[in-house]
């Protein structure tokens, strides 16, 4: 046996600053979910909006985009995924016409998800 498997394996393991970041923006995208959920629809729908939306992306994010996916997908359904949930927080944020915290993460996401989403391809 060689130490040049393990090597690998110490490799892949590694999280940096930008895996940090994504999951921080995967975090702040079901957490907005349910923040305009809540805030933007009347009452009965909020309720719904407000704990189906981000059961949906949590949903959706584990079976097709978690680093261990239920599901093996092709690179580009895991992307079309990650478009969805983002896309989505980051149209609720300018819904709730909230400007800049729509813009820092959009543009945050749409940073990170290109770096993660390169070393898939």
């Amino acid at each position: 046996m060689t130490a040049r498997p393990a090597a690998d394996s110490q490799q892949q393991s590694q999280i940096g600053i930008v895996d940090g970041l994504r999951f921080l923006c995967e975090v702040f995208a079901i957490v907005t979910l349910g923040i305009w959920g809540f805030v933007t629809f009347p009452f009965w729908l909020n309720i719904v909006v407000g704990i189906g939306a981000p059961v949906l992306a949590i949903v959706l994010w584990g079976l097709f985009r978690a680093p261990k996916a239920v599901l093996a997908v092709d690179p580009f359904v895991k992307a079309l995924v990650e478009i969805v949930v983002m896309g989505t927080a980051a149209y609720a944020w300018a819904d709730m016409r909230q400007w800049i915290i729509f813009g820092v993460f959009t543009l945050v996401a749409l940073a990170t998800g290109l770096i993660v989403n390169r070393r898939e391809f």
